[in-house]
C-alpha cells in the first residue's frame, strides 16, 4: 500500500469529500476498537481453588447426589 499516494489522493478531493473520508476513518477506528478483546483476567482452574473439596473428609456431610 502506497501511503503517499493515498495521502495525495485524499488531498486532491474537495473539502467535503475529505471530511467524509475523515468521518469514515473515525467510524472504522471505533468499529475495530470494539472488536479487540479486552485483556481478560486469568482465573485459576476450579479444581485449583482452595474451597473445592473442603468437606470431602467430613462424615457428617451426606452426598447431595444420592
Amino acid at each position: 500500500m502506497d501511503w503517499e499516494q493515498i495521502l495525495r489522493d485524499l488531498m486532491a478531493l474537495p473539502p467535503a469529500a475529505q471530511r467524509t473520508v475523515a468521518d469514515f476513518i473515525a467510524f472504522l477506528r471505533l468499529r475495530y476498537a470494539q472488536e479487540l478483546p479486552e485483556e481478560a483476567e486469568v482465573l485459576p482452574a476450579w479444581p485449583d481453588e482452595p474451597f473445592v473439596g473442603m468437606w470431602r473428609d467430613r462424615a457428617d456431610m451426606a452426598d447431595s447426589h444420592s
